[in-house]
């Protein structure tokens, strides 16, 4: 068993095998995942768990160049989090449609139970040098 880290087999597994611009979408509950992106299901009810923590566990184990929200998450909790969470980390802004087309090229989506409309961040790995 791991002592830190992501403790979560299929989570680990997909951040290690992540390379340079790869993408990782950690969603709430209801964002529409394409067919073929692969779905790693973490919400066990409506709030279990919430997007921030899973981001938290996420960031800390993979290098983030980059993060793209929708423009249209306007929950100040949610917002705070992200400027915490993300902190150094560039946050772009998208229209949700373009968000949920971005998606497509996803390794995968991580539900969580959010239940906070558009709280979705798209990471893109970048390097460690």
């Amino acid at each position: 068993m791991r002592d830190t880290g992501l403790w979560h087999p299929r989570l680990a597994a997909l951040v290690a095998g992540m390379g340079h611009t790869d993408t990782i979408v950690v969603a709430d509950a209801g964002l529409p995942v394409p067919p073929g992106v692969e779905i790693v299901h973490l919400g066990v009810a409506r709030g279990i768990p919430t997007l921030l923590p899973v981001l938290a566990a996420i960031t800390a184990d993979l290098v983030v160049e980059e993060a793209t929200v929708a423009w249209e998450l306007t929950d100040p909790g949610i917002l705070a989090g992200l400027h915490t969470g993300l902190a150094g980390i560039p946050v772009k802004t998208t229209s949700h449609d373009d968000l949920k087309a971005a998606c497509r090229s996803a390794c995968a989506v991580v539900r969580t139970g959010e239940a906070t409309p558009y709280a979705n961040v798209i990471l893109r790995a970048g390097v460690p040098f």
